[in-house]
């Protein structure tokens, strides 16, 4: 016991055993500062000294834009550049929606197949918001049949505004004797132009190529859109002259007229218009015959 007392009294007088700091001129050796410490206070004043950097650290770091700096913390720029980029993807997210839609309808055109109805549904969804918690309001069947009838005669028609829905010109694509024109009674919803083989094709306006390849029953097919939702169709081409996604100007040569495809019956030029999934009359717009 004896010793573990004299031990830890040692330990004490260790610690508590005063120093004297002192500064001296060297040349003159004139004491200039002195001070006197111990071992207890030099390791108090070390640790409050740790203690108030390390509370004046986290202060700065929280309390200004350093703290952006750390790595893993969410700053609020970053939760609003999220927010930003979740608006464009959901953007462009609809925009892929109705791109492929657009491009199911064009080779709907291309076919022939093209159903007008799933067409203008589709426009209709594009252009209104719908609220899917509709009334649903009992209907008879005669009105549902007479419905039904004048929505498709209204979608088999040509436009009564067609020249408000074209706000600009359009040259004629080729000239020559029309042996077949417009008739949606039997779905040619084209006007057919007989020319001399080898004769060319030009765009009816300025616009871009979406199509331009080879199918079955058309052969040679060039589809370009143009502004204000306007198509143009060109068929039975023997040759193209434009690839898909090139820009063309009114009156560009676009193909040569030809014979190609298995449903022709002979060099001519099958050309088809559309606006907003409605076919247009061709002879509305171009003459065609000189």
């Amino acid at each position: 016991m004896d010793n573990k007392k004299k031990k830890k009294s040692t330990f004490w007088r260790r610690w508590r055993a005063t120093y004297r700091f002192v500064i001296f001129h060297d040349e003159t050796f004139e004491e200039r500062f002195s001070y006197k410490l111990n071992r207890l206070n030099v390791f108090l004043v070390i640790s409050i000294s740790v203690v108030l950097l390390i509370a004046a650290t986290f202060l700065v770091i929280s309390q200004t834009q350093l703290k952006e700096y750390i790595p893993g913390y969410d700053s609020s720029e970053l939760r609003r550049q999220a927010i930003r980029n979740n608006d464009r993807l959901d953007s462009l997210q609809l925009t892929l929606q109705r791109n492929q839609r657009y491009i199911a309808s064009v080779n709907k055109v291309l076919r022939g197949d093209l159903d007008l109805q799933e067409l203008e549904s589709q426009r209709q969804l594009d252009s209104v918001l719908i609220d899917t918690n509709y009334v649903d309001f009992p209907t008879s069947k005669a009105d549902s049949l007479l419905r039904a009838d004048v929505a498709q005669d209204d979608k088999y028609n040509v436009l009564d505004s067609a020249n408000q829905t074209i706000p600009f010109v359009l040259f004629p694509p080729i000239t020559g004797t029309i042996s077949q024109g417009y008739d949606a009674s039997v779905e040619h919803y084209a006007v057919d132009i007989v020319v001399p083989r080898n004769t060319p094709v030009k765009a009816a306006a300025q616009g871009n190529v979406i199509f331009a390849g080879w199918t079955t029953e058309t052969g040679y097919v060039v589809i370009i859109s143009h502004p204000y939702n306007i198509l143009s169709v060109y068929k039975h081409n023997a040759s193209l002259n434009v690839r898909q996604g090139n820009a063309v100007d009114p009156g560009q040569v676009i193909a040569i007229a030809g014979n190609s495809g298995t449903m022709t019956t002979g060099p001519h030029l099958h050309f088809e218009l559309w606006s907003d999934g409605y076919a247009l009359n061709p002879q509305e717009f171009i003459e065609f015959e000189q």
